[in-house]
């Protein structure tokens, strides 16, 4: 089974609200997760935009999950180094 960090869209039109969720990379992108490590909200303020539990990422990475572009540039935003 290949894991992917990715995120899981919620809201409404034109105002989203993103999950950064662990997920079996077959599922659909609203699909069943594994586990959610923290979320992305682009309408807030800068700092409140982004809320990561940086330990269970390094965890589900050393056991071989890869992030989604998107996700590894949001990781690296915050300046969670992401190779």
């Amino acid at each position: 089974m290949s894991v992917k960090i990715r995120l899981k869209r919620f809201g409404t039109t034109k105002r989203p609200f993103f999950r950064i969720v662990v997920v079996d990379s077959r599922s659909p992108r609203d699909g069943r997760t594994l586990e959610e490590v923290g979320f992305y909200h682009p309408i807030e303020v800068e700092e409140k935009q982004i809320k990561v539990k940086e330990d269970r990422v390094k965890e589900w990475i050393q056991k071989g999950a890869r992030p989604s572009d998107t996700v590894k540039r949001l990781l690296n935003r915050i300046q969670f180094r992401v190779k």
